[in-house]
């Protein structure tokens, strides 16, 4: 072998040499690759969504928040053969305990619709008088299985309270009543002046903040129950009193000369109204909210507690769903397919609920407004049966 091809089979060693020490690194990228991409990548996002994220949501529910576990709410009521329903004992037109020991209202009719779903029969429920104080212990700590009392949705309700809202059953707003013989038009005329308001209720607050945001300076006095903050200011121990002017105009008619009396234009605040439940239990909040959409839709179909056994058997697939002639959406909530139709035929749809204890006929004669149906410029939509 000459100088020249020694050289030349020195330097194809070489090449050799380079291309093989070049290869495992090549392998080793691709394997890196393929471990980043397969292994280490899915790992860390199965260890984020399945272990940490509901770990830390499971802890902070189950120390901060009372919780029940979903379907408890349910097998207790079938069990125990009725529904405690925790309502107002005071308020006409809403929960109101009459001289002969039943109960009426708006909120207390919502009670007899979820024992209908349930039991097919509107009297398997207690009614259970709650003051404003005490009503989310009582739900809380299980006295009660739902509370409808008009009692306002909130975010520190929703959450730190541990309740579960359904949907709105009633659009208010709070308001603030005054004898006519003082002359007060309007906020800024009670300045300097005494309200009375009711303890544990977002009134206060909602008050204290309108006062504030207007400069008007004032004075309130808290009272434990709405009879207090009414003979309060009957007897004149206040200028005004202040709550929900649905709650105003049903305590107006109890006074003695409800002609004196006005409420005012102003209103202070939005108060979405309806029943809650305890946190955690989501089979009995579905059946809650969805005899509350039942109610709703019924209105809507033109069905009603005195024709709803014309509408079984409708050639309308909706009309059908909703009177579970057609699919299993009762069995999904745990209840009867005819649920709905069992709370039409023994309670009535929404309307006729609203009719008869608030509306043309009663002391009250409130104007659906915002609780009208939403085709008819109101707010209330219901969720299709589907």
């Amino acid at each position: 072998m000459n100088r020249k091809q020694f050289v030349v089979l020195g330097s194809l060693l070489v090449l050799v040499s380079l291309l093989a020490a070049c290869a495992p690194r090549v392998e080793e990228k691709i394997v890196e690759v393929t471990r980043v991409v397969e292994k280490e990548v899915p790992v860390e996002v199965t260890r984020v969504v399945e272990k940490e994220v509901p770990v830390e949501v499971t802890r902070v529910v189950e120390k901060e928040v009372p919780v029940l576990p979903a379907g408890a709410t349910l097998e207790t009521v079938k069990s125990r053969g009725k529904l405690i329903c925790g309502v107002n004992n005071a308020l006409p037109g809403f929960g109101y305990l009459e001289p002969d020991g039943s109960f009426s209202g708006f909120d207390v009719e919502f009670c007899r619709a979820i024992a209908a779903a349930i039991f097919n029969d509107p009297t398997k429920v207690e009614f259970r008088p709650l003051t404003a104080k005490e009503r989310f212990t009582a739900l809380q700590t299980g006295e009660v299985d739902v509370l409808i009392r008009n009692t306002t949705w909130t975010i520190s309700r929703d959450t730190s309270v541990g309740l579960d809202f359904t949907p709105t059953t009633f659009y208010d707003g709070q308001g603030v009543m005054v004898r006519k013989a003082d002359n007060i038009a309007k906020l800024e005329d009670l300045k300097g002046g005494t309200v009375c308001v009711t303890a544990g209720t977002t009134t206060e607050m909602n008050l204290a903040d309108q006062m504030r945001k207007r400069g008007i300076e004032y004075n309130h006095v808290v009272f434990e129950t709405y009879d207090e903050v009414v003979a309060a200011y009957e007897d004149g121990r206040c200028d005004a009193m202040t709550m929900d002017r649905s709650g105003l105009a049903s305590r107006r008619t109890t006074l003695s000369d409800p002609d004196a009396h006005v409420i005012l234009p102003e209103v202070l605040s939005k108060e979405p109204l309806g029943p809650a439940t305890m946190h955690g239990d989501n089979q009995w909040n579905d059946i809650v909210s969805w005899v509350i959409y039942g109610m709703i839709n019924a209105e809507e179909f033109g069905i009603t507690s005195a024709n709803a056994d014309d509408f079984l058997g409708s050639d309308d697939p909706e009309i059908r769903r909703l009177m579970g002639d057609e699919g299993d959406l009762g069995v999904g909530l745990g209840l009867d397919n005819k649920f709905v139709y069992y709370v039409i035929k023994n309670v009535g749809n929404y309307g006729e609920v609203y009719d008869r204890n608030l509306g043309p006929g009663t002391v009250f004669n409130l104007d659906r407004g915002l609780n009208a149906l939403w085709t008819k410029g109101g707010l209330l939509y219901a969720i299709p049966f589907r």
